[in-house]
């Protein structure tokens, strides 16, 4: 069975709500046995639902997401959020994600600080600071 738009943007939308109230079984409930979520800015892929659950509970507290929006179509959706952290500054992530049957199978996530990459020289004359 596909997934429609719809569902895969409340699934998404669950899924940061759930991981933002800690609710690790509920998170786990969003995602497929054999789920794999990769990131490719640190070159590490989590292989099934246990571990994607474990990687973001282990994570050091002090942070929140602010989900900024959330872009679906056909079983895939997008999303971009922020997640200051008191201790470690503010992140950004866009993910990528395919959900089937109501659970996520696949994501691919992009995480980075804002202006963690300067701004090459050679383009100050066509840009500005954000």
């Amino acid at each position: 069975m596909e997934s429609s738009s719809t569902e895969a943007s409340d699934v998404v939308g669950a899924l940061w709500d759930r991981m933002q109230a800690r609710d690790w079984d509920g998170l786990a409930a969003l995602l497929a046995e054999d789920a794999v979520v990769e990131w490719p800015v640190s070159g590490e892929r989590i292989v099934g639902r246990d571990d994607y659950v474990a990687v973001n509970r282990e994570y050091p507290e002090g942070w929140s997401i602010r989900v900024l929006r959330i872009v679906a179509g056909d079983g895939e959706a997008v999303s971009e959020v922020e997640v200051p952290h008191e201790g470690m500054g503010v992140f950004r992530a866009v993910s990528f994600w395919t959900v089937r049957d109501g659970r996520i199978v696949r994501g691919t996530e992009y995480w980075t600080s804002p202006g963690a990459d300067p701004r090459p020289a050679w383009r100050a004359a066509y840009t500005e600071p954000m």
